[in-house]
């Protein structure tokens, strides 16, 4: 394993308080010195919810984005509120955006964006056992929900109206976790399911 290089300085640059860059210049053990940025995050992280209404259909959501100007299919995804769980944080947007609760709730694996240049992350969750649920979320516009098989994923990552890399990264990897966990192939330290209150 490489030593990670030493951090000889650091400053941050407040950009009127929309964002803020890190400068860090660093020193590599072949003693190459560079200077790199990387833009910090706001809040609390994300989540990225794989909705599963049966073991074989994932929920996915359509809804406008706003820096490609068009309507994007992808996963149920939100930012975590001061002082939420993982799982609270989940089971409140897929109400919000998707109209369902999840009484199972497995966090899966903690996901970045652009780790070269961002430290945002996204904490994948599979959400089970889903009832019918809506709560008021702060979108403009209610969100299509389109169910989609998963054994129909090589035609999703084709399609213009879905480039969400955390989505589609994320319904390869429920699709594998599940498989797995059927034929029993899951390592023992895996993800385990947690129970939620409806």
């Amino acid at each position: 394993m490489r030593k990670l290089p030493e951090v000889r300085d650091r400053r941050t640059l407040d950009y009127g308080g929309r964002f803020q860059i890190e400068r860090l210049d660093l020193r590599f053990s072949n003693g190459a010195e560079r200077t790199f940025e990387r833009m910090l995050p706001r809040g609390h992280g994300a989540v990225v919810v794989a909705a599963m209404p049966d073991p074989h259909t994932l929920l996915l959501v359509r809804e406008y984005a706003c820096a490609v100007h068009r309507y994007e299919l992808g996963l149920v995804k939100g930012r975590i509120d001061p002082g939420e769980s993982l799982e609270t944080a989940a089971v409140r947007e897929l109400k919000e955006e998707a109209g369902y609760g999840a009484r199972r709730i497995t966090v899966l694996r903690e996901m970045t964006l652009v780790p070269a240049y961002m430290p945002y992350h996204s904490w994948l969750v599979l959400a089970e056992d889903l009832y019918p649920e809506r709560l008021p979320g702060d979108e403009p516009e209610e969100l299509e929900v389109v169910p989609w098989k998963l054994s129909e994923l090589d035609a999703l990552m084709l399609r213009e109206d879905c480039s969400d890399g955390r989505s589609l990264a994320a319904a390869f990897i429920v699709r594998e976790f599940l498989e797995a966990r059927a034929a029993g192939r899951l390592p023992a330290d895996a993800p385990r399911a947690v129970e939620v209150s409806a």
